[in-house]
């Protein structure tokens, strides 16, 4: 709305001018995400090389700051090799697909009040489509690598999706009980109070957390549910013809992914920019800093995970999935509905 009103100001038309800002905003956002992005990927590093007692990167720049940006231009320099008897279209489409989907689900994410691309009624719908279709990539890649290991790997993919996102949709269903909306805006709206105590974590929806932190975790293909990328089985999965630039495109898709869950996490259970008190001087800072903290705080629990859990078994993967957390969730599903509708109108 701020470019909007200074372009109408200088004589533009508002539609056109409505465009323009829309336009700049979206630049903005996702140049500012790439850069976090590139920072936390270096974090990521960091901390799995201080859980291994080593310094991990620390040359290019001071205190390895600009690793990323090194291996960046190293990516875009390198030859793009395409197999020869791959499908060429769909194998160099795949990681454009991987990569877009994964920049669209942040169209609806509020970073903090009003701040958001598009604040629409059915916000979480419209992300859980773009979490859901985000394997599609994977399985292009593996379908059109003309090789056994990524094809081996795009089913693994399509069939670990299929068993996690059942869960995840259950544990969505529960906060929007809660809140009574769809829109994400209005999910962290819900949560606002004198204090931390009214965020979701803080209520019946406890358990939901790890349940949503876990199926994030296999739902983004991160350790220890990397079975997609098991490297002692499948070299490298489902992008072991990729080279160069496709490959950092694969790359950059799996982080914007995994950051993006870490947001989720932070909006359906942690009160997404809202402060832990509300009161002078938290209530001062802007809430998108709260909003960062959250996100670098679930970011950091996914760095541990990895760098600390060992690799499930496939059967296991499974197993958790269906026997464990989707009974849980639909039994949650049941027992929050129950809640708010006897319990919380005489509370």
């Amino acid at each position: 709305m701020l470019f909007t009103d200074l372009f109408t100001s200088l004589g533009m038309n508002h539609s056109f001018a409505w465009f323009v800002s829309q336009f700049l905003s979206i630049l903005i956002f996702d140049v500012v995400l790439l850069v976090l992005i590139a920072y936390l990927l270096l974090a990521d590093r960091k901390i799995w090389a201080a859980v291994q007692m080593r310094r991990g990167p620390n040359v290019v720049g001071p205190f390895g700051l600009l690793q990323t940006f090194a291996d960046l231009t190293k990516f875009l320099l390198k030859e793009v090799i395409i197999p020869a008897g791959s499908n060429k279209v769909v194998f160099m489409l795949a990681p454009l697909v991987t990569v877009v989907l994964a920049f669209a689900g942040w169209a609806v994410v509020p970073l903090d009040k009003g701040w958001v691309v598009a604040d629409i009624n059915v916000g979480i719908l419209y992300l859980f489509a773009m979490s859901s279709l985000g394997v599609y990539g994977i399985i292009m890649a593996g379908w059109a690598s003309n090789s056994k290991y990524p094809f081996l790997s795009a089913l693994r993919a399509a069939a670990q999706m299929v068993s996690y996102e059942v869960s995840i949709g259950f544990v969505i269903i529960t906060v929007l009980l809660f809140a009574g909306s769809l829109n994400l805006t209005k999910i962290v709206e819900a949560q606002a109070g004198a204090s931390m105590l009214s965020w979701n974590v803080f209520s019946i929806l406890f358990p939901m957390l790890p349940i949503f932190f876990v199926s994030a975790l296999a739902e983004t293909n991160r350790p220890p549910f990397d079975l997609v990328e098991a490297e002692s089985e499948l070299v490298a999965g489902f992008f072991v013809e990729y080279s160069s630039t496709p490959f950092l495109l694969f790359f950059l898709g799996e982080y914007l992914a995994i950051v993006l869950m870490c947001a989720m996490c932070s909006i359906l259970f942690l009160g997404g920019w809202l402060p832990p008190l509300d009161i002078w001087p938290l209530n001062a800072i802007p809430g998108i800093f709260w909003f960062l903290i959250k996100i670098c705080f679930f970011f950091f629990m996914f760095a541990m995970v990895k760098a600390m859990v060992p690799r499930y078994r496939y059967d296991q993967l499974m197993r958790l999935g269906w026997k464990v957390f989707l009974p849980t969730s639909l039994l949650w599903v049941v027992v929050t509905a129950g809640w708010v509708l006897f319990v919380r109108p005489h509370l």
